[in-house]
């Protein structure tokens, strides 16, 4: 089997978050001057009214997103470290091609929003061919362009697609008409939360109960296996591959559809290693990212209301989730080289 799909523990996983939770638990008591107020609203802010709510199962949507994207390259033995700038680009090519085809309606959104998926989706793709075709580390060729990415987008921002009438940096707004319903009002909470969530069970299915999500989990499981079996592993690794990006490219669509309008400089940034976290706490299966990603969800809206309530700082957080990232990348590491010891 290969290293890339092995697991980790349920019991590792509990761990893991219990193990976040102390440390969020001695963080207040130690750089809080009120722990006890700090905890509190850190714990409970996000479900004392509609808005705090609302907003925190927004920020869940684009991890949701990513953690599929990663999930996808993951059942293939690959992994996608370009996050940020795919879901940066792709919020970006949906925005240009908003503003252009703002005429067609819902159809213009609709193509809109599957362009930024395509565009993102080419971007990892040409990771995957450079593996397929040259065995180039994907780790390696997706994190610089990622950076890559983001320096282009960054500059089509603050030059050629800057709106002048803001004070943001940040393109001009996509048309009214465009934009995804509202669900929770006044929160940011939009109907993209339901197509995340279609868009797991797509995933689910397709990699469970189709024959080409079979092939593409049994080339990540055994690459030699596979191609015993006829089962062109370097094909499905730039399919793969377009695939984790396009659910990157969704999610900034999405973002900009349904909560920010436009795109604004460097909106995704920590997006994309979130969505690996979520995916990492998932053990990279569909379903559980919903509770993964709530959990971080969570964790960054109870910051930013402790924050706005005591005296403690939303780095908190950060630090939080660093911890949650390096136990799970501890975790899966362990377990890599224990089903190496195995074999």
């Amino acid at each position: 089997m290969s290293v890339m799909n092995r697991k980790i523990p349920s019991g590792g996983i509990i761990a893991i978050l219990l193990i976040s939770l102390l440390v969020l638990i001695a963080l207040a008591c130690i750089l809080s001057k009120t722990p006890a107020r700090t905890l509190f609203f850190f714990f409970f802010g996000p479900f004392r009214n509609v808005y705090s709510f609302g907003n925190m199962l927004n920020s869940a949507v684009p991890l949701i997103l990513g953690g599929l994207g990663v999930s996808i390259a993951m059942k293939t033995g690959s992994l996608n470290l370009g996050g940020e700038g795919q879901i940066y680009s792709g919020a970006f090519i949906a925005t240009a091609a908003a503003l252009s085809l703002s005429q067609l309606g819902f159809f213009g959104g609709f193509i809109a929003i599957l362009a930024g998926a395509v565009v993102a989706g080419l971007a990892a793709a040409l990771s995957g061919l450079c593996k397929a075709r040259w065995n180039t580390s994907e780790l390696i060729t997706t994190f610089l362009l990622s950076n890559a990415l983001i320096l282009i987008v960054n500059y089509l921002v603050n030059g050629p697609f800057l709106d002048p009438e803001t004070s943001l940096q940040s393109t001009k707004k996509i048309a009214t008409a465009l934009r995804l319903p509202l669900i929770l009002p006044p929160s940011n909470l939009s109907a993209a939360i339901f197509i995340a969530l279609a868009a797991v069970l797509a995933v689910h299915i397709f990699l469970s109960r189709t024959k080409f999500g079979y092939e593409l989990r049994m080339a990540g499981a055994s690459e030699i296996f596979a191609r015993y079996g006829g089962i062109n592993t370097r094909l499905n690794t730039v399919i793969a591959m377009f695939l984790s990006g396009a659910f990157y490219g969704l999610a900034g669509g999405l973002a900009v559809f349904g909560t920010y309008y436009g795109t604004i400089k460097e909106f995704s940034a920590g997006l994309g290693w979130n969505g690996l976290a979520a995916a990492l706490i998932a053990r990279f299966y569909p379903p559980a990212l919903i509770p993964a990603s709530l959990f971080l969800a969570w964790l960054g809206s109870g910051a930013r209301i402790a924050m706005q309530n005591s005296d403690i700082t939303f780095e908190v957080a950060s630090i939080v989730q660093a911890v949650i990232f390096f136990l799970a990348t501890s975790a899966s590491l362990r377990a890599m080289f224990t089903g190496k010891k195995r074999q």
